[in-house]
């Protein structure tokens, strides 16, 4: 009986001591500040600037490639086998070269892209780690991990605003 009274003493006093302590997490939105910020919106802006210049070029590639396949088809029935065959394989070897150039173009689109992320991200950490500090904040969660919270818990524009007066852009060249 004393052995089952201590435990429930015990038992109480661990659980008061957790129940007791109760941290405030605060959540923030990385990607609204990723995509709102005056430094993303830069990286945003020259990253879509890239694609479009690269994505022309290889549409008229792609287009090129097209015209001369079907001038290659057209000419079938006129040229000799040999020729024939000749230029379907050079056509071959530029249709496997101008795939390989689409992929990558859109690899290294996706490397800078994640590139812009990671230098945004690196810059907003230290701002976070001072910002905690200075509000006493034990937590900062990503919003897309909050299944439910109050709005009064969300920092995203205080960091915004903080962020877009330390950050101006960033270099991606």
């Amino acid at each position: 009986m004393k052995y089952i009274k201590i435990l429930i003493i015990t038992f109480f006093i661990i659980n008061f001591n957790t129940l007791s302590y109760s941290a405030e997490v605060y959540f923030v939105d990385i990607k609204q500040i990723l995509n709102k910020s005056k430094a993303g919106k830069k990286a945003q802006n020259f990253l879509r600037e890239k694609y479009d210049i690269e994505n022309k070029k290889l549409n008229k590639e792609a287009a090129s490639i097209k015209k001369e396949e079907t001038d290659l088809i057209s000419q079938k029935k006129i040229i000799n086998p040999e020729e024939y065959k000749k230029k379907l394989n050079s056509l071959r070897t530029k249709s496997s070269n101008f795939q390989k150039k689409r992929r990558d173009a859109s690899n290294d689109w996706l490397n800078k892209k994640n590139e812009a992320r990671g230098k945004l991200i690196s810059a907003l950490n230290p701002i976070l780690q001072k910002y905690m500090k200075e509000n006493n904040i034990e937590m900062i969660v990503d919003k897309k991990y909050v299944l439910l919270a109050n709005s009064n818990f969300d920092l995203t524009d205080k960091i915004l605003k903080i962020l877009d007066k330390e950050l101006k852009s960033i270099n991606l060249n």
